[in-house]
Formats: C-alpha cells, sequence, structure tokens
C-alpha cells in the first residue's frame, strides 16, 4: 500500500478544494466499484454490494480535505497575510513550506518577536513566494494552498503531511480491493470538508440513509515523551473510538468492532478522546439517526506538517475494516 499512500498524502487538497485527491481516488477505486458518484459537495460515494438478507446498509466515511491556509492580503512588497482553512496551529508553520493550487510554493516566514520564548500569533506569519512588490505576486486574495512535506517511509513508520485523513482513505480503498461477496449493501464515501466542521458527510448521509455508519479517521495517542494521557500507541493495532468530544460511539457497535477483532486475532485498541471528533459527529445525527462508531489509525503529531502513523496498525486496520464489513451484523 505504501505507493498509494504516498500518492494520496502528496497530493494538494484543502478543504473545499479536493479535487485532485479525489480524481486520484476515482482512478484506483474504478476497477472494485459497482457504482461511482459525487454529489454536490464533491463527496466521492462508491457503491459495493446489494443488501441480502442478514445485511444492512452501512456507510462508511474518511475525509479527503486536510488542513491549510488561504490568502488574506498582499502586502506592498509581495510577501502573503493569511488565515486558516481547519485546525492549523502558529507553532507548527514558521519555516514551514506550502503548495499553492495553482502550484506556487512559498515558504513562512514571521516578523521579529520580542522574546525568542513567544511563539508567533497568526498575524505576525507571513509567506515569502519569491516575489518584490504586490504587482509580481503570484497568488491572490482566496487562493489557498496546502503545507508541503515529502512522504517520508521509516520503514515500520510512515510520515507525511496528510496523514489525517489519506491514510484513512487508503485503507478504505485497500478494503474495496479485498471485499468479496458480502451481504451488506456498502458505500465507501470519501467526504469533503471535515476540516472545517463535518460539513461534507452530513448531506452525503442524509442521501445514503445509512442503517450503520463508521468513520475512518487518525486518533491521538499518548505515547510520546510528556505527552498526553491517552491510552493509545503506535503499533498496538488500530482503535474502536469508545468517545471523543463529538460522540459516544453506540456501545452496540463498539462491542461488534470489539468481538469481530478478537474472533480474527487483529490487535486493537480502545479509544477515550479527549478533544476532536470526526464523521461519525455528524453521521449519527442524520434524519432519524444512525447507529455510529469510528475505527481510528493511531497517529503521533496530528495537524502539524509530519504526521506520523505505524505501517502494521494501517495494515490490521484494513483486515478489521474487510472483517466488518463482509459478514451479516446483528446490532442487538
Amino acid at each position: 500500500m505504501k505507493e498509494l499512500i504516498r500518492k494520496l498524502v502528496e497530493a494538494v487538497g484543502p478543504s473545499g478544494y479536493e479535487q485532485s485527491v479525489r480524481d486520484l481516488i476515482k482512478e484506483e477505486i474504478a476497477p472494485y466499484a459497482d457504482e461511482i458518484r459525487v454529489d454536490a459537495l464533491g463527496n466521492l460515494i462508491v457503491r459495493k454490494g446489494q443488501k441480502r438478507e442478514g445485511g444492512l446498509r452501512i456507510m462508511t466515511a474518511a475525509h479527503m480535505d486536510e488542513i491549510g491556509i488561504i490568502v488574506t492580503h498582499i502586502e506592498e512588497d509581495g510577501f502573503v497575510r493569511f488565515t486558516t482553512i481547519g485546525g492549523v496551529r502558529p507553532h507548527t508553520c514558521l519555516g514551514g513550506r506550502v503548495q499553492f493550487i495553482n502550484g506556487v510554493r512559498g515558504v513562512i516566514g514571521g516578523e521579529k518577536l520580542e522574546s525568542m520564548d513567544r511563539v508567533h500569533s497568526f498575524d505576525k506569519l507571513f509567506i515569502d513566494v519569491g516575489a518584490t512588490s504586490k504587482a509580481d505576486c503570484p497568488v491572490k486574495v482566496g487562493d489557498v494552498a496546502a503545507f508541503e512535506r515529502p512522504f517520508l517511509d521509516l520503514g515500520k513508520r510512515l510520515v507525511a503531511k496528510s496523514m489525517d485523513d489519506r491514510i484513512a482513505c487508503a485503507i478504505q480503498i485497500e478494503t474495496l480491493r479485498r471485499l468479496g461477496d458480502t451481504p451488506n449493501e456498502i458505500y465507501l464515501v470519501f467526504t469533503t470538508q471535515e476540516e472545517v466542521g463535518t460539513r461534507g458527510v452530513t448531506p452525503a448521509a442524509f442521501g445514503i440513509d445509512p442503517e450503520l455508519g463508521l468513520s475512518v479517521d487518525v486518533t491521538l495517542t499518548g505515547d510520546t515523551p510528556k505527552g498526553i494521557k491517552m491510552a493509545v500507541a503506535l503499533g498496538k493495532g488500530p482503535a474502536i473510538k469508545v468517545r471523543d468530544s463529538g460522540m459516544l460511539a453506540d456501545p452496540r457497535i463498539v462491542r461488534w468492532m470489539v468481538e469481530t477483532a478478537e474472533k480474527g486475532n487483529i490487535p486493537y485498541q480502545l479509544e477515550v478522546l479527549d478533544g476532536g471528533s470526526t464523521d461519525a459527529r455528524a453521521i449519527q445525527l442524520v434524519r432519524a439517526g444512525v447507529p455510529s462508531g469510528c475505527l481510528s489509525i493511531p497517529c503521533r503529531y496530528i495537524h502539524s506538517p509530519s504526521e506520523m502513523v505505524d505501517y502494521d496498525d494501517v495494515q490490521n486496520a484494513v483486515a478489521l475494516l474487510v472483517a466488518l464489513l463482509s459478514n451479516p451484523i446483528s446490532l442487538s
């Protein structure tokens, strides 16, 4: 899967501008899908199978978008001021590189600080695209960019600027490839605008009207020096969400996921996340409500230009998702 992951994570696709990522995914899934469509908000909706006896209409969601920046104005000397798209943090920006949708690249600089112990606020940061004046600046107000970092293969550990959530897109693609006969009608959805409030998944779920919903997304870890207190670590298997700040996973779905993992001898962890949420938060509230859960991939340094996952966790996430979708489901 590493070449697939590389292509996905190096693509540029901030929230609302996911087209290049969507085009890559469409090419990968075309031979395996029974139906492919794109809805009004740009969600890529992929159907596999027809609902049969004992089966359910299931929706899984992995978001295509990544955090980024958008130009607010251009200084007379050509420096670019910006604001954020999604959860960008100023301490991860200084010295970083960005790539705009139109291909222009730049480096993030900052004004002089009164104290080196301080962190730049966003109004003290700017992007240098090599311009010498406002007139020759190759970007304009409203142009968007993503952070630019190449995919880094450390063997067991993989690093990229957009593991959140392209690693889940890769997991859904590989799941579709491996999925055999199933009594379930499965909709693997690659969603838009998750990073700005789970906006894309809401109309997608409304249109599909699933009987069961799962998001596939990254989660934080507690395995770095003096890090957060959290019982999730790289290399110990995908995590089954119990709770985050936006949702309580349906206990029946948590039990189903745990039992499936144990039956298949697939390592797993249980996740309780203090901050952040996923597309599952929106899926569960659609129409009259949808029993929902989340398959999480442990990830270090989320919302930084160097997010890290474990390749064994990725492979085990695929194995678990295939097992979950392949058999009749009873939540009683």
